[in-house]
């Protein structure tokens, strides 16, 4: 098709140009929309596509601590803690020490030591009877112990995430929804603990966020302590809790930081070390 051809002023043809300039401008400036998998829960801890992610919504502590074993040179035998004190009579104190029993599950489990496994499992059936689970889970520890014992680890695995899912479920077929949620915190910030200690020794830049998984991890956590009931979430117990989650969030979201430090590690692990200290063993 023939179209005629216009004769434009020199003026007219500078206002088009200029036009075309600002459209593109204005195209480049126009915000990227988020990825199909990014949630909101990603998107409020900061952009972090160009820096390592090393935790998704589907990873368990289990798959997180190899996961962190596979990137780090772990010799987990020295990462065991002092035995935890006899339990709490404040049940928001026992549920958070209980979910870190299970992490500590999860490290022995990468250590392959069948006598500490049977150790952290009696400290596991003393604090589930404070919480009035004793003789629901006792069957069960008790088999995980036979299996460390037979050094049937590739089952294991699956069968300490398991029995951590079951735990979660009497809690909340007992209407303590609360105290689900603090064992599944106490287990992902033993977690954190662990794996931070292990990227403290880490060189490379690049891996050094593995120590907080993802800005998201920590956003996750804080929307789970958000679902508290009131009470709970206000008390004077759980506030270290949050005021550390919150400062980790920032300091690790906070896209014009740069690249971490091995300072920025070693405080991360500081502060996380310092919280299950006062949750645990006061």
């Amino acid at each position: 098709m023939n179209f005629p051809r216009l004769f434009l002023s020199m003026p007219v043809i500078m206002m088009i140009a200029a036009a075309g300039i600002v459209s593109a401008q204005e195209v480049k400036a126009a915000p990227v929309p988020p990825s199909p998998g990014q949630d909101s829960i990603a998107a409020s801890a900061g952009d972090f596509v160009s820096r390592p992610v090393f935790w998704t919504k589907e990873q368990n502590p289990a798959d997180f601590l190899e996961m962190a074993g596979r990137h780090t040179k772990a010799r987990w035998r020295t990462l065991y803690r002092p035995q935890p004190p006899v339990p709490s009579t404040d049940r928001m104190r026992t549920s958070f020490a209980l979910g870190s029993l299970m992490g500590e599950s999860y490290l022995i489990w990468e250590a392959g030591d069948s006598q500490q496994f049977r150790n952290n499992n009696q400290d596991i059936v003393s604090y589930c009877r404070t919480l009035g689970l004793g003789e629901k889970m006792m069957p069960r520890l008790m088999a995980q112990a036979k299996m460390a014992e037979m050094d049937e680890w590739k089952d294991l695995r699956q069968e300490i995430v398991d029995g951590h899912q079951e735990l979660l479920r009497l809690l909340r077929d007992q209407m303590d929804e609360d105290l689900a949620v603090l064992v599944d915190m106490g287990a992902w910030m033993r977690s954190l603990e662990i794996v931070s200690k292990l990227v403290i020794e880490i060189p490379d830049v690049d891996k050094r966020h593995l120590c907080i998984g993802s800005p998201a991890l920590l956003a996750e956590l804080r929307a789970r302590f958000a679902t508290l009931g009131d009470d709970t979430r206000r008390s004077a117990l759980l506030q270290p809790v949050i005021l550390v989650l919150t400062d980790l969030e920032k300091t690790w979201g906070d896209t014009a930081a740069g690249a971490p430090t091995q300072g920025m590690v070693a405080r991360t692990h500081e502060k996380l070390n310092a919280v299950m200290k006062e949750m645990i063993m006061n």
